[in-house]
């Protein structure tokens, strides 16, 4: 069948005969690059999002922005939620001059990581001034207060703490990525791992970047407890997700339930980078209690 006409194959031919210029103006136009992709997607309902019970692959062409409390004058764009079945929040939050953002519910850890801008914020009696690639790490019922003078963009990982008997509760994190130390995962020199969290029993949840070199591959196909939520920065290629092959580019948001089987290979000239949040250092079955 072809994109534009039923019944129509790719070569352009119908059951009754070759197709000719005027026969379909929709797939005339479209076929001499007259259509931008958003004109394209608004024609034809096209789209690379895709929900599964399992897995989520969801394309900027489709994010929706709305409002969260803690959050003022500010959009919000909620990727991953409890209604999906994930047991941890990702959003993206879209901040102006005069926006704010603060601790709203109790027993929640937060990891937010600036894509794009500048923001304010004050924790712990001190202030920071958070550029592109910064990040910081609150634990739960830690007061805090984000405050935008001009455009800023953060994505943002809101999870219930899972408290461990005879650890103490984690700190504070500020880090900057580019500064945060890589190593190779399982010795492939084409695939680094940046840890932006501290690798300890305090904490319940890590927060990581993935860079790939062209061309490079996860070595397996991972099949694991963890779920994860993810956002590519830089780059694209094709992830497997449960038993779907997906193209994948930067500002898409992938959701991988446990258990979800998982893979990617980088595409293209130039590395590839995604930020990787995922449950860590909890038994499982502390939530069937």
């Amino acid at each position: 069948m072809g994109l534009f006409t039923r019944g129509r194959s790719p070569s352009g031919q119908s059951p009754d005969g070759p197709v000719h210029p005027g026969d379909d103006p929709l797939r005339d136009r479209a076929l001499a690059g007259l259509f931008t992709y958003e004109e394209f997607m608004s024609l034809t309902g096209f789209t690379r999002t895709r929900v599964t019970p399992d897995h989520a692959l969801l394309t900027p062409d489709t994010f929706v922005r709305s409002s969260l409390p803690g959050w003022s004058q500010a959009a919000c764009i909620v990727h991953i939620s409890p209604e999906m079945g994930a047991r941890f929040m990702m959003y993206t939050v879209e901040m102006q001059s005069g926006s704010t953002g603060q601790m709203s519910l109790l027993d929640i850890q937060r990891f937010a990581y600036v894509l794009e801008g500048e923001v304010a914020l004050e924790v712990g009696g001190s202030r920071h001034t958070l550029w592109a690639n910064n990040y910081v790490y609150l634990p739960a019922n830690t007061p805090h207060h984000f405050a935008a003078a001009s455009g800023c963009r953060l994505v943002v990982f809101d999870k219930p703490y899972q408290a461990l008997a005879g650890m103490d509760v984690p700190q504070v994190v500020l880090g900057h990525e580019p500064d945060t130390p890589s190593s190779p995962l399982m010795g492939d020199e084409a695939l680094q791992v940046r840890l932006l969290l501290p690798d300890n029993f305090s904490f319940d949840m890590a927060v990581n970047t993935m860079t790939f070199a062209p061309g490079a591959h996860l070595s397996l196909v991972e099949t694991h407890v963890m779920e994860h939520g993810l956002l590519f920065l830089q780059g694209g290629g094709v992830y497997r997700l449960g038993d779907h092959w997906y193209t994948v580019q930067a500002g898409d948001v992938i959701w991988m339930a446990a258990y979800c089987p998982q893979w990617f290979g980088a595409l293209g000239k130039s590395p590839s980078k995604y930020l990787i949040y995922k449950d860590v250092n909890r038994h499982s079955l502390e939530m069937l209690s």
